[in-house]
């Protein structure tokens, strides 16, 4: 067997690592900062506004009819003094309930933000003590009230519900621990001391004697360091965490980060003493170890919003285009002999599985003839392609020239498995032919809709080159250039130019 069939039997293994119970630990990442920082300065803008739309309220019959007049009311120092005392007694009410505290930002009970806006409105009574015309009413203090909790309780509904949706707190985090010394078991021993389904500890990888192991570890070991390609390209991992000693095994170290930058992993390390040459590094808290983060794409703040874009777009496209979409399903129900819906296990971010959803295009017994035509294939690398495909149909020719058959993939993104933008998802057949390890980097980002492959050529793209335009789309990501891709999506759909 040669190098490269071994290569490729281990990338068709595709099994989960046993999981060991584990728990993970409090970690400071920027989207959690943002986070707590975006819910501080929307409970100050609450502060301010809530007790100023309820004097509005409460007075609407003697403001003034014109703008004119509006803008001429009077502003003294000391209404100002008074909400800049009224914001500052809420943010630290705020505080003291621990509502921007990392560990509860995605679990507040509702009972607690209700409390926290019931003490901070108790302040809003100022304004009515001290309120010389008596405008300020203890009515507007109820309505100030109503107004601010609801105000609190959505914004945190609205960013909670996003941030969860995000592949920073989605699934459980798959950690591998490279080492198997004094710091690889405390770290060991600080990822499971919680209580929490976050992290799950695959295992242990190291080289080192067996009889230094402790019994914790060494039941726990699923490799050595010569393993740890395939078993980062077989399985199902989030992060690599070094424990390895810097002195006696710099070396092994500098060689572990090179193979998980290779393939697209996120490695963790406790030393600032390595070079990388694509990943961006990043000092990462977890509890009491400061790790060094290098991964080639930067999961931060704008995968929120890249994230808040693919909600929007999907939801919206969904609502535009479910006319079409009825009316798609109707043309091949009645048209051929299967169902509309054709789904197809794939293989999306960090090598996780999911069904991939489109309009069915083919003969509904499409993937059993798929072998019989193998001598057939005209794609280049493990990718099949037959330009004038038997299996597809008379309706599934048109859907395929226009794209229309991939519109069920809007669902994909709705439930965070796919993005609007992204590498595109590859089945099953096709992972399992890749040969070369670097390939598996494609799987460092959420697969998409539409890529650089969809407006440059699309099928007529050699292999070579659409794995050269996915590795450039994640080298280079940034939410300008996703817009732009989805900005020239469009007109190259309409031109069908490569399309089969």
């Amino acid at each position: 067997m040669s190098a490269s069939q071994k290569q490729t039997q281990s990338f068709s293994i595709y099994k989960p690592l046993p999981l060991h119970k584990s728990s993970p630990v409090r970690r400071t990442s920027p989207a959690n900062v943002f986070l707590a920082k975006f819910y501080r300065m929307a409970d100050i803008a609450i502060a301010v506004s809530s007790p100023v739309c309820a004097f509005l309220l409460t007075n609407v019959d003697t403001m003034p009819s014109e703008t004119g007049g509006f803008l001429a009311m009077r502003i003294t120092i000391k209404n100002l003094l008074l909400v800049g005392l009224f914001t500052f007694s809420w943010s630290n009410i705020f505080r003291a309930f621990g509502l921007y505290e990392q560990r509860r930002l995605a679990q507040t009970s509702l009972l607690r933000l209700i409390a926290a806006c019931t003490c901070g409105n108790l302040f809003a009574f100022v304004f009515v003590v001290t309120s010389r015309a008596g405008k300020f009413q203890y009515s507007a203090v109820a309505i100030s009230w109503l107004i601010s909790t609801a105000l609190v309780i959505t914004a945190r509904l609205v960013m909670g519900s996003l941030f969860k949706q995000t592949i920073l707190s989605k699934n459980p985090r798959h950690v591998l621990i490279v080492g198997s010394g004094g710091r690889a078991l405390k770290l060991y021993r600080e990822l499971t001391a919680r209580a929490s389904d976050n992290y799950h500890i695959l295992g242990f990888v190291d080289s080192a004697d067996a009889r230094v192991w402790s019994r914790e570890i060494r039941k726990r070991i699923i490799g050595d360091l010569s393993q740890l390609e395939n078993i980062l390209a077989g399985h199902v991992v989030d992060e690599v965490l070094i424990t390895l000693p810097i002195k006696s095994c710099y070396m092994r170290i500098h060689e572990t980060i090179q193979t998980c930058e290779r393939l697209g992993v996120e490695s963790k390390y406790l030393a600032e003493l390595f070079q990388t040459t694509h990943s961006r590094v990043a000092n990462m808290h977890l509890d009491n170890f400061t790790l060094t983060s290098s991964n080639r794409v930067q999961h931060d703040v704008r995968i929120v919003i890249k994230r808040g874009i693919d909600l929007a777009g999907a939801g919206i496209g969904l609502i535009v285009l479910s006319p079409l979409m009825l009316l798609i399903a109707i043309c091949i129900r009645f048209t051929g002999d299967g169902k509309a819906i054709f789904s197809q296990e794939r293989y999306g971010f960090n090598k996780r599985r999911f069904r991939m959803y489109k309009f069915r295009t083919m003969v509904s017994n499409a993937e059993e003839l798929q072998k019989h035509l193998e001598h057939r294939n005209e794609g280049s690398g493990p990718t099949f392609k037959i330009k004038n495909d038997p299996r597809v149909t008379r309706i599934g020719r048109i859907l395929r020239r226009t794209s229309l058959d991939e519109l069920p993939q809007l669902f994909n993104v709705l439930a965070g498995e796919m993005s609007l933008v992204g590498p595109r998802p590859l089945p099953l057949r096709d992972v399992s032919r890749l040969e070369e390890a670097w390939l598996l980097r494609r799987f460092s980002v959420v697969p998409g809709l539409t890529c650089l492959w969809q407006i440059n050529g699309r099928s007529n793209t050699s292999f070579d080159k659409w794995v050269e335009q996915d590795l450039k789309y994640i080298e280079h990501w940034s939410l300008l250039l996703d817009l732009q891709i989805l900005a020239k999506t469009i007109p190259a759909v309409l031109k069908g130019s490569g399309a089969v």
